[in-house]
């Protein structure tokens, strides 16, 4: 019976996403796949397929490795869920906008909540840089950084506040190059007020610790913010904090579990 609830709920939420839409990707399809494959199960435990094809042994396995994986959703689900709440810290340095999809005429409604959650930081701290931060993907009209800072101009933030990464493709990319318009800034800065600034021209690990001891945060929406900061902290960012903006409710479930499988592989992959 269990099969048969959580199946047919899976389906009748791929129909509202279809129906609605907001998402950017097509993991959403996950959801149908998934009804699909638990109303099979219910029919097929009823017959007694299983009992009569499948050996004890295996059953018993998949049963352990299912609950498992089931543990362990929950466990990295809770990870994520602990980002939620993050509000960073006031007159910090930088703050670095993550990308998401551009729409043809505007940002996507994921992207619209990160700016509005960044034009409020920018308007309470007058003395925070931006950096948006987003390449252009194959179906995007232009680069994610160029939406979002004309976005934020429209707004009112002012253009000399906000700097472009335009090239990175992850979340991984979206923080290494963004440290790098750090490094970068810095040292323009600091030459300006009659300091050494060396770091713009010399290498990579140069640069990196030339931003050692700014503070920075990651904006991004909430269900994002566990794994952004966490990579970030990989890459050395050293004083770095999570500031969530908003998610879109009806599509909350599709993207907590979307982010479930970004967190596992940027583990497994070393990023966090």
């Amino acid at each position: 019976m269990w099969a048969y609830i959580i199946g047919g709920l899976c389906l009748l939420y791929f129909v509202g996403v279809c129906i609605f839409g907001g998402v950017g990707t097509n993991f959403y399809l996950i959801w149908a796949v998934m009804g699909a494959t638990l109303l099979s199960y219910g029919v097929l435990s009823k017959r007694g397929w299983f009992e009569q094809h499948i050996p004890v042994f295996f059953r018993r396995s998949f049963l352990v490795c299912f609950l498992l994986g089931v543990v362990l959703l929950v466990v990295v689900e809770g990870l994520i869920v602990s980002g939620f709440s993050a509000k960073g810290k006031k007159n910090l340095d930088y703050i670095v906008v993550l990308g998401a999809q551009v729409k043809p005429d505007r940002p996507s409604k994921v992207l619209a909540m990160r700016l509005d959650r960044a034009y409020d930081y920018l308007t309470e701290n007058e003395n925070t840089v931006a950096i948006v931060s987003g390449g252009q993907g194959s179906d995007e009209p232009e680069t994610e950084a160029a939406c979002m800072r004309r976005y934020l101009v429209e707004k009112g933030i002012s253009p000399e506040r906000i700097l472009l990464e335009d090239q990175s493709t992850n979340t991984v990319e979206n923080l290494q190059f963004s440290r790098r318009i750090m490094a970068e800034h810095k040292a323009i800065m600091e030459k300006g007020a009659g300091q050494e600034g060396g770091a713009s021209q010399g290498n990579a690990a140069e640069q990196n610790d030339g931003v050692r001891d700014v503070s920075v945060g990651i904006i991004s929406n909430n269900f994002h913010i566990f794994r952004a900061v966490n990579i970030a902290k990989k890459q050395g960012y050293e004083n770095v904090c999570g500031i969530a903006a908003r998610s879109d409710l009806p599509t909350q479930p599709n993207n907590m579990l979307r982010e479930f499988f970004g967190v596992m592989k940027d583990y497994l992959f070393g990023n966090m």
